[in-house]
This record gives structure tokens, sequence and C-alpha cells, in this order.
């Protein structure tokens, strides 16, 4: 398969700037913003977002099946999702942070209902577009690329946020004229990523079963251990990066006390971004992305330390605490996409029939569900602590926003490399599951009954014996 030019790379990129205008806008702002601005409590807040962001994953799983019994001869299976259903899942954007003053019921009701339709539409839009990866080339360096054109692009419109947005969370500023400018803005930024996503972003890889039945889509996912593994390694860590994500601007203005070194984080993020991006297919090639998952999520683990020990007075150091987690977080989501990517092909050597789907969408289930227990559990923090919107905090409510922004990413991180060390689908396995599936296509077979049969052992076994290091470099998928 011939590798992917560059502007169907920066299109991809271009599809998660999109969805970060909407997804990361809530992830960054929305606790700030319920809890400042439309006057929930933290407790109620942290309840809306568990249930809501658990309602989104089972909407991944919705959207999952919809997309697989989907095609199009025109446009492919997946872009047709990420070209009709933008415009409705900006303008919700927009809904979801003008929340009116209808009492207190009232109030939390549109909270509720906005946010859940905010998520279903995103989940119909993310899941095509987290699957059109696996379409667009099975080749692992090249997939390190589209992992880092996505990190890039999500990380473009965080950055800006962070440099633009966040500095004017501040007491007695009219918060509610800046989100509805803010997100109205990003109506038609957003429209115009999506539409360059559709025209450059293509798929390339050949199925054999383009509509794919409920019972298809099951029997892929009952044999995929790779895929399950990854899928809980990935809750673990979501439910730690979420509390960081939502607590970070709790942590810089009401515990260290500087708020102005939020765009300087943005910045540091943004500029970490590129570099990453730049050596990560390398550094894949030498490593596999197994242990560049394992060695970046430890550097998580050990930025979440230090911010949870660092005394508040310590401004310097709590800060690098979270540039350190931040770059675990960061090399985490460039390479956990290639990985995702490599499980549907695990899952067609298994059974003969492709579901991007499907798969994506019981990945960002439980990522999803991660998110929900990491915000949830971040806003229960605030209000264990006793936060109080616009005061002086104590000694407790900031000893709540170290545990959310230190503590929680730390523990859960190390639960997720505890699974992922135990992940047994190895770049070198993956070739060697390429190579059988082309095999397969050459003379118009369907699976086998071994292949169907064999366990991961066997499978890895089957790697050639001088292929030792062949994680370190992988076997070039031939044509």
């Amino acid at each position: 398969m011939k590798k992917l030019n560059k502007l169907s790379i920066i299109g991809y990129g271009a599809g998660d700037a999109a969805n970060n205008l909407a997804f990361t806008t809530a992830t960054m702002f929305l606790l700030v913003y319920y809890t400042d601005v439309a006057g929930i409590s933290a407790a109620a807040a942290g309840t809306l977002l568990l249930v809501v962001r658990i309602f989104d994953a089972f909407a991944d799983v919705f959207a999952g099946r919809v997309v697989d019994r989907t095609y199009s001869k025109r446009f492919g299976k997946f872009r047709p999702f990420i070209m009709f259903g933008s415009i409705p899942l900006l303008l919700l954007s927009v809904a979801t942070f003008s929340v009116p003053a209808l009492g207190e019921s009232g109030t939390l009701l549109y909270a509720y209902v906005t946010y859940a339709a905010l998520g279903l539409a995103y989940s119909l839009v993310n899941i095509p577009y987290g699957s059109l990866a696996g379409a667009m080339t099975q080749d692992p360096a090249e997939r390190a690329k589209l992992g880092s054109a996505r990190m890039i692009g999500g990380m473009l419109v965080g950055s800006a946020l962070g440099i633009f947005v966040a500095p004017l969370i501040k007491p007695g500023a009219n918060l509610q004229a800046t989100f509805t400018s803010i997100t109205l803005v990003f109506v038609v930024i957003g429209a115009a990523l999506y539409l360059f996503t559709f025209l450059t972003a293509k798929e390339r890889v050949h199925r054999t079963v383009p509509n794919v039945t409920f019972k298809q889509s099951m029997d892929t996912l009952k044999g995929n251990r790779p895929l399950l593994m990854l899928c809980l390694s990935s809750f673990f860590f979501l439910t730690g990066y979420l509390a960081l994500t939502s607590v970070q601007l709790y942590y810089l203005r009401d515990v260290l006390g500087r708020l102005d070194l939020y765009p300087v984080l943005s910045i540091t993020q943004l500029v970490l971004t590129f570099v990453l991006a730049g050596f990560m297919p390398k550094l894949v090639r030498s490593l596999g992305k197994k242990r560049v998952y394992i060695f970046s999520s430890l550097l998580t683990v050990i930025g979440g330390a230090i911010v949870f020990f660092t005394p508040a007075s310590h401004v310097w150091l709590g800060f690098t605490g979270l540039v350190i987690s931040l770059v675990g977080v960061l090399a985490v989501n460039i390479v956990v996409w290639a990985l995702e990517a490599d499980t549907v092909e695990y899952g067609e050597w298994k059974t003969g029939v492709r579901t991007e789907g499907i798969t994506y969408a019981l990945f960002s289930f439980t990522r999803k569900t991660g998110q929900a227990v990491g915000g949830a559990l971040a806003a229960y923090a605030l209000a264990l602590g006793g936060y109080k919107s616009g005061a002086v905090q104590t000694p407790d409510a900031v000893f709540g926003i170290q545990l959310a922004a230190g503590a929680l990413p730390a523990v859960m991180t190390i639960l997720a490399v505890l699974v992922m060390a135990k992940y047994t689908l190895t770049d070198a396995m993956h070739a060697r599951i390429l190579t059988e599936i082309r095999a397969r296509r050459t003379d118009g077979d369907g699976p086998s009954d071994s292949a169907g049969a064999s366990d991961d052992a066997a499978a890895a076994a089957a790697v050639p014996a001088d292929a030792a290091s062949a994680e370190a470099a992988p076997l070039a998928p031939r044509n």
C-alpha cells in the first residue's frame, strides 16, 4: 500500500481540531462553567458529568453499530458522518454553554439535556472519524503519523483555549458572554475544518464486507483479547487524565495562585506536541508501540506525584510536575490510536470481517467511561475539600484540588501500566497478521479454521525466529 500523502495526513489532523472545538472546550471549562457561571454546586456538577458521560459511552456503542451498518459507494463508510453530523454537533456546543436561569431544578435539567445531546452528536461524528484512520492505511509508521496529526490538531485547539480563554476565567468577568461568543465562532471554524477532512482523508483499505451484521460485530469483539486489554488500560488512564484536565485550571488559579501560567502551560504543551509528533514514528519503529505507551505512562505517574506532594508555595516545582505529567499524556495519546487500529486487523484475522466501527466504539466506550469517572472524581474531590466559587480556598480545599490533579492521575496511570504490561499484540505479531490477511485476499478465501481458533500465544509463536527484535523494527507489510 502506498504511503499517505501530506495533504491527507494534515486533513485527518484537521478533523480532530474540529472535534476538540466541542470536546476540549467541554473537558477544560464545563465544570468551571457549571460551578462559576450556571450556579450548579460542585457535587451536583460531578454527578451530572458522571451520568451524562456514561450515557455518552453507550452512545458510542450505538454510533459504532450505525457506522458498521452504513456504506456509501460514493463517499465511503465514514466520511458522510463527518460531513453531515458536524453542524448539529457544533450548534449543540453553543447550547451547552448557554444555560438559562430557570431555577435550580430547571437549570440542572437543561444542563443534563444539552450535554447529553452534545455527547450523542459527538459520538456520531467522532466514532466514524476515529475509525477512519484504520481504513486509510495499515502501515504502523503511517498510522503513527496519523496519530501525530490527530494529536497536533487537538492540541492546537487545546493550546488556543489555554492561551486565550483560560486567562479570562477570573472573578467578576462576564463569562456567559465569553463562552457564547467563543462557541459561536467555533461553529464557523469547525465547519470549515470538517469539510477539509471530508475532502482529503480518503479510505484506502480493502473491505470484503461493507455492511456488517450485529452477529458479525459481536463475533469480532468476543475473541479480541488485545482490544479488551487496551480498553481496560485506557479506562484507567483516561480516568486519571480527565481528573487532571478537569481541575488543571483550579490548580493553577487556586493552589499555585498563578492563573497567568495557564497560557505558558498551553504554549509548552503545543511545543511538546510538535516535538513528539516529529519523532514518534521513529520511536515506534525502535521501541514498539507497547513500550512507548508504558514508558510514557510512567512519566505521567512521576508528574502526578510531584503535583500531589509539592507545597503550594513551591510554584515552579508544581508547574514542572504538570509539564512532566502532560508529556506522558501527549505521548500516550499519540500512540494509543495506532494501537486501537491494530486491534481492527486482529479482529479481521480472527473472523474474516473488518469492523472498524464497533471496534472503535468499544474502545471509545471505555475511554468515555473513564472520562466520566475521572471528571466526577475530580468534582467530588472539590466538594470534599469544601471548594467555594470566588473565595480564597481553605487548606482542605487546596488538598482536594491537589488530590484530583496529582494523586488520582498517578494511581490510575499505574493501574493502566499494569494492564498494558500483559498486552500481547506486539508490532511483530501485527505484521504477521497483516501478511496472513493479504494472503487470504489473494487466494479469495475466508479465515481458516486454524486462524480463527488460534490464541495469542500461537500467533506470537508463528513470528519468525530471526524477528526476536521485530517489535523494535516491525516487519514491512507486503502488497
